[in-house]
């Protein structure tokens, strides 16, 4: 079955995604490199998305400020609460995505 009406999709994308930020909120055990190595996207990478469909809109939206929308707190306030030194692996997982274009 597809949606047909825009106005509809917009506002089952929208839930979506409400749905994805809190449920990232809960899950400060995963770090953004685990899901850039995983996903290749992170909170930093939604919170970007999110400033340039605002600007799109032509919304005012700072970019610290969409970061706080996606963690719920200020970023450098999350990053000393929850962030936590990458391990080798990751980092190495992360340089060869990036090489493969996958970051």
């Amino acid at each position: 079955m597809a949606i047909d009406d825009p106005s509809t999709m917009r506002d089952l994308e929208a839930a979506a995604f409400r749905r994805l930020v809190d449920h990232l909120r809960q899950r400060h055990d995963v770090q953004n490199i685990d899901l850039m190595n995983l996903a290749g996207f992170c909170r930093n990478c939604l919170s970007n998305w999110l400033q340039d469909a605002a600007d799109a809109q032509r919304v005012p939206l700072e970019k610290e400020e969409a970061r706080e929308l996606v963690y719920g707190m200020p970023y450098a306030e999350w990053k000393q609460r929850f962030q936590v030194e990458p391990t080798p692996e990751q980092l190495q997982r992360f340089a060869a995505n990036a090489a493969r274009g996958k970051n």
